[in-house]
């Protein structure tokens, strides 16, 4: 058994009950965001967490146990992403990211925004024009230190 097989079990079982993330966070009682992450394998969930998802998704104590490990982060199965919306991601940070860097630096001066401090929001904008995804990312500044 492997946190990939885990996740495996769990969107078999997700799609088999016709659940969504957003019914699963309410139940975990934390974002769809950060939930969906969990479940997806690239974070580490509490034990009460824990005992929530294994109990929506039909887990056994192995796969609960599985569920608290911390995960081997950004595990894509590929440098550059195949699937078209994730790859789009990939080329939104090709295209802007020295523009995210450069105006994060003139405004914050040399440092990072964290991954790790970090929260995120995606909602659905109604448009005429067609839906528009809207992701708001907010990330703690963390700048280098001198020593």
């Amino acid at each position: 058994m492997s946190r990939v097989e885990v996740t495996e079990k769990i969107i078999c079982a997700k799609v088999r009950q016709g659940l969504k993330w957003a019914d699963v966070a309410q139940r975990v009682g934390l974002s769809k965001e950060w939930v969906t992450t969990a479940c997806l394998g690239q974070m580490a969930l509490s034990a009460a967490q824990a005992a929530i998802v294994a109990e929506i998704f039909g887990l056994d104590d192995e796969d609960r146990k599985w569920l608290m490990e911390v995960p081997y982060k950004g595990s894509l199965p590929t440098a550059v992403p195949t699937d078209p919306l994730i790859y789009r991601f990939h080329e939104l940070v090709s295209v802007y990211g020295t523009t995210f860097k450069e105006l994060i630096h003139e405004e914050f001066g040399d440092g990072i925004m964290s991954a790790i401090d970090f929260k995120m929001d995606l909602q659905r904008e109604p448009n005429p024009a067609g839906d528009r995804v809207s992701i708001t990312m907010s990330g703690k500044f963390l700048p280098y230190k001198t020593y």
